[in-house]
């Protein structure tokens, strides 16, 4: 990481994940100064080595002769992060201000805040980081009403009304999908390049059938082994076709409430783009947007409500 000028760096900005920690300098006027990231996630951390690990990505951004505010989201407010910061439960302002929670620090020079997630219960579910993909959406459109697809490792689709969200559900789609194409007996047929263009028409044929529901899902899994064993299923077919089937039991299994509803995609690159295709596919008109923009446009409302003294 170079070293900026410190004076220029009103704030910065940090989204903190299982596996990665991103951080943005900002200026006064909100324009980002630079970028920086590492791979100290959450998930190689204890709670005493958080400090040092962010220390060393940001510390060139600190000025010497007053406090940086650091407002952070993601899993390092997890009960295995930082410092735990309490669920808010739904309904509610995707930002709960009165919830966000500070560490203490050994340095002087910088001050910590971590904004919760977000519970639900019944049914029984927990959202972390997402919720400030959505206030970012709600900064830029205020009047937004429909329902929000979070694609990720476990993809999160949430009901926004009045500003608020009203109900979410969790879709482990991403991890099911690294465990069976990875250690199942479905890997033998999904080995080679998985960088490669993803097959359209196989992903299409396997998201048709996964919207028909689990019994076909399950009965469909096995039989990417037998097709590859048998009728020269390609890998990169078979992986197509898995993502398909898991991606389109998904938009199957959504809440039945939900179903009608304006859709709005916040991701980036080919995963997200999957997600819209699957919707457009199924007859679905989703709106799509950056997932770096609107998590810096909820941590900016998060940053100006400490700074209201919210």
């Amino acid at each position: 990481m170079t070293d900026i000028s410190a004076t220029a760096v009103s704030w910065i900005a940090v989204d903190w994940g299982t596996s990665q920690l991103r951080a943005w300098a900002l200026s006064a006027r909100g324009e980002i100064i630079q970028r920086a990231s590492s791979a100290r996630g959450m998930s190689t951390l204890v709670p005493d080595q958080f400090e040092g690990a962010l220390l060393e990505l940001v510390g060139g951004w600190l000025a010497e002769d007053r406090v940086t505010e650091v407002v952070a989201c993601g899993m390092v407010g997890a009960r295995q992060g930082w410092r735990e910061a309490p669920y808010a439960q739904v309904p509610c302002m995707p930002l709960a201000a009165e919830r966000m929670v500070s560490p203490a620090l050994a340095d002087p020079r910088l001050r910590v805040s971590i904004i919760p997630g977000l519970c639900q219960r019944a049914p029984a579910d927990v959202i972390r980081g997402e919720e400030t993909q959505i206030a970012g959406l709600l900064a830029e459109q205020p009047d937004y009403r429909g329902v929000v697809c979070l694609p990720g490792t476990h993809s999160k689709w949430a009901e926004v009304r009045d500003g608020q969200v009203v109900a979410f559900q969790t879709f482990m789609t991403g991890e099911l999908f690294a465990l069976l194409s990875q250690q199942s007996v479905l890997r033998h047929g999904m080995q080679g390049d998985a960088d490669q263009p993803i097959d359209e028409v196989a992903f299409a044929a396997g998201l048709h059938a996964g919207a028909q529901g689990s019994q076909r899902l399950i009965g469909a899994l096995f039989g990417l082994r037998a097709e590859g064993l048998l009728e020269g299923l390609t890998p990169p077919a078979a992986r197509a076709r898995l993502s398909g089937l898991l991606i389109g039991q998904e938009l199957g299994a959504l809440d039945e409430r939900w179903r009608g509803q304006q859709v709005c995609v916040i991701g980036g690159g080919e995963l997200a783009e999957r997600y819209r295709c699957a919707l457009d596919t199924l007859g679905i008109t989703a709106l799509t947007v950056d997932a770096e923009r609107v998590t810096l446009a909820g941590l900016a409302v998060a940053h100006a409500n400490l700074q209201r003294g919210a």
